[in-house]
Order: structure tokens, then sequence, then C-alpha cells
């Protein structure tokens, strides 16, 4: 949402440092809540892709979302100054540039338009997770996939020669913890838009051959 010239004075309120996939940036219930991150890719033609997932009092895990190259992460805390809500990990390599709360606050003050693409990003997350509450209540399991499938090409995803490349690397079980579905459950649904010209993995990525015929599923669920 920022122009080049806000993007490089924000990146330079930070040192980049390099995790590798798997690695845990941010961790659930940590009341260390001094900075932010700043995701870029660790090299280029590449994308930094990083899940948010919470721990619930079950034992259960629920993924609330993906972050990529150019999100920022732990801004919540920073600004409610509460620990952190959620654990944000690695899914590819990446580069953090961690931003110390007050460097942030002070950019943000001093630039005021930046308090808008700030508040903008968290009506977008908001918005998001309110479609995944109505989906998980109104629609089957498939219909749900469809849907955050396409809502994740249409964020994050890329033209490839097959059709369009989702954009971020989760795996069919993390996809269910995304919709609210067992993992049987996933794999069915994936196996249905296979067979039926909507979908393709390549090299454990999701292609949407048909774009407009997932949206149309989803829309008519």
């Amino acid at each position: 949402m920022l122009d080049e010239d806000a993007r490089g004075e924000l990146l330079t309120l930070g040192k980049p440092q390099p995790y590798e996939p798997g690695a845990i940036l941010i961790r659930q219930g940590d009341s260390r809540c001094d900075h932010v991150l700043l995701l870029r890719s660790a090299r280029p033609g590449t994308s930094a892709c990083a899940k948010v997932t919470v721990a619930l009092g079950n034992g259960a895990e629920a993924l609330l979302g993906v972050r990529v190259s150019g999100d920022l992460v732990g801004e919540m805390a920073v600004l409610r100054g509460t620990d952190r809500s959620a654990t944000v990990t690695a899914c590819t390599p990446m580069l953090a540039f961690q931003i110390s709360s007050a460097a942030f606050i002070s950019y943000l003050d001093g630039h005021p338009r930046l308090w808008s693409a700030l508040a903008s990003m968290i009506a977008n997350r908001l918005d998001w997770a309110n479609h995944r509450r109505l989906d998980f209540a109104a629609f089957p399991i498939p219909v749900r996939l469809a849907r955050v499938l396409t809502d994740l090409a249409a964020s994050h995803g890329f033209p490839v020669e097959e059709g369009t490349d989702l954009g971020v690397g989760l795996s069919q079980p993390e996809l269910g913890r995304l919709i609210g579905a067992r993992e049987a459950a996933v794999n069915n649904a994936v196996r249905s838009f296979k067979e039926n010209g909507l979908l393709l993995i390549r090299r454990r990525r999701l292609i949407i051959t048909d774009p407009e015929g997932l949206r149309a599923f989803g829309t008519e669920g």
C-alpha cells in the first residue's frame, strides 16, 4: 500500500534477519511486544510466506491466515501493548526486518498517510476473518475450500502456464485448519476439484487451472 520511497524508508528502520522454513518469528503468549516484523523474500523471484496460527485450549491449532512479502506482522501487540496473540511461522526462506515499536510508532506519527495504510491493512484482515466465520456457518467444506482458494489467489496468486499459482505454500492439513475441516474432507474436495479440471498440484504447488470455474463453484455454493 506504500509508495516506493515510503517502503524504502520503512526498511531502513530495521535490520534483516534470515529465517528458514519452520522457524518461529513470533510466539503466541510472548510478553515481549517491543517490535514488529516486515517480511521480505530471501531471493529474487521468490516470495516470503508465513502462517499465523493460534493454539486453542483443547490442544488443537487454528490457522488464522498467511502473510507474504511486504506484509507486516506483530503490529497488534505493539499497538495494544498486549502479549502476542498468535504464532507466526516461516513457511519459506525469508528475511524479516525487525523494527522496534518506538521507531515504528514514531515513523507512523511522522508520516500520517501511513496510519491510513495500517488501518486499511487491519480492516482487510478483519474482513478476511469475518468471511471465514460466515463460510463456516453457511457452506459445506468443498464450497469453503473453493472460496478460500479464490481469495488467496486474488491476494497472492500469479499467472503460470497452467493457470494461476496460489502464491502461498500451504499443505492440505493447513488448508483444513484454515477452513475448519479435517484433512480427509479437504483431500476429498481437492480430488474432486482435480477431477473437474479446476485444480492441479505441481511440485507441492497448488495451481488453479480454471479460476472462473472455481469462483463460480464458491459463489453457487
